[in-house]
């Protein structure tokens, strides 16, 4: 059974860095992988998408320059880099896992390519 689990958010200012992380377990398999976000008030929202060997990423046009998506497949982790912090960017973070079509036949960006979802992780962000 895949299980994954969203670690490190937590409340920053404007300006600063956080990386969260996406912990897989429950399987040897590397799959194609998204983050999404969600803050109160607002639809979930697309951030970034990596492939599973990390040589295709995509990111949503509102985190491009400022996020960096990774993913280190030893350790079966995904990594979300994000770097000059807005209040916007406040919101519940979740990584997901696509394994079923490696984006052969679905949208990176659309979260029904999605079938299996982490808890989430809270990112705060004050001025």
């Amino acid at each position: 059974q895949v299980q994954l689990v969203e670690s490190g958010g937590g409340l920053v200012q404007t300006g600063d860095s956080l990386r969260l992380s996406c912990s897989v377990s429950g399987t040897f398999s590397r799959y194609a992988m998204a983050w999404f976000r969600q803050a109160p008030g607002k639809e979930r929202e697309f951030v970034a998408a990596i492939s599973r060997s990390g040589d295709s990423i995509r990111y949503a046009e509102s985190v491009k320059g400022r996020f960096t998506i990774s993913r280190d497949n030893v350790k079966n982790t995904v990594y979300l880099r994000m770097d000059s912090l807005k209040r916007e960017d406040a919101a519940v973070y979740y990584c997901a896992v696509d394994s079923r079509t490696n984006w052969g036949s679905s949208a990176y960006d659309t979260g029904t390519t999605y079938d299996i979802w982490g808890q989430g992780t809270q990112v705060t962000v004050s001025s």
